[in-house]
């Protein structure tokens, strides 16, 4: 099954917020694949012209929802999400959605209610384990979250393990577990070497553990291009350089920065020599 990728902010401090995802929002796509058995022995597999009426409303509702969210109008999506919860109750993507939306808007009890209704429906629904994972994270509530990531890339038919270990190993730094971040950090990076999320997160992880020269390595694949370098990657890249004493690199990465994101946080920050921050 295809996913929908909603990402919130492009980097959390010096750790990239992980993608948040809802499940496909293609018509026909069954909530979950069924495994083939023998024919006669059991009911063919769902596919689009097995889906009621009600569930293509309810759908094509959800599409309508998810295109709302990503782009930022959250009450209309909010709108569309409800509506399609009323044509089809039993769709889990509905309420895997409905949990994002309460969460950005700060309704804790709505976000937390969704998302276990939504593993109430679908109890092998990993884009809702991904989602509701990271959103117990955000709480602090790490060794949840951490149930939650290990279940849905224990799911044998989730197709988004990537995602899930980028996320898993950002949560796990951020409960200060670096050696768990690291090994699982390194997992993604192995499956998605051209992620450039994964390369800045596996970095600061070793930057954080004092591994500087392969920290310098991962981190260097992202701001050797100018169109995947950030103000965020850069500024990491220059603290790594400042921490193994080459001055000469920190220069020439700061003279970088200045020319790429002049009125960037970071900028401001190298001025100061406010390495620490």
């Amino acid at each position: 099954m295809n996913t929908l990728n909603l990402l919130a902010h492009p980097l959390l401090g010096f750790l990239a917020m992980p993608m948040l995802v809802v499940g496909s929002l293609l018509a026909g796509c069954a909530p979950y694949n069924v495994a083939p058995r023998p024919i006669g022995t059991t009911q063919d597999r769902i596919t689009a012209s097995d889906e009621t009426e009600t569930r293509k409303r309810a759908r094509v509702r959800l599409e309508l929802a998810t295109a709302y969210y990503s782009r930022g109008q959250i009450t209309t999506a909010l709108d569309e999400v409800k509506q399609s919860i009323a044509a089809d109750p039993s769709l889990s993507e509905a309420y895997n959605l409905r949990g994002l939306i309460y969460a950005g808007l700060g309704d804790e009890a709505m976000a937390e209610e969704s998302y276990r209704y939504a593993l109430q429906l679908d109890a092998r629904d990993g884009d809702a384990m991904h989602n509701y994972g990271w959103y117990l994270c955000q709480k602090e509530r790490y060794d949840e979250a951490e149930t939650l990531f290990a279940r849905a890339l224990q799911s044998p038919q989730y197709l988004n393990s990537v995602r899930t270990l980028l996320t898993q190993g950002v949560c796990q730094a951020r409960a200060g577990r670096l050696a768990e971040a690291e090994r699982t950090l390194l997992r993604s990076y192995e499956l998605d070497s051209a992620n450039p999320a994964t390369a800045v997160n596996l970095s600061e992880v070793l930057y954080r553990r004092g591994d500087l020269e392969r920290a310098r390595f991962y981190i260097g694949r992202v701001n050797d291009s100018d169109q995947e370098a950030n103000a965020q990657a850069l500024w990491l890249a220059i603290r790594i350089e400042h921490k193994a004493g080459s001055s000469q690199r920190v220069a020439e990465l700061g003279f970088k920065l200045r020319r790429l994101f002049p009125k960037s946080r970071e900028t401001a920050l190298f001025e100061r020599k406010k390495f620490d921050d």
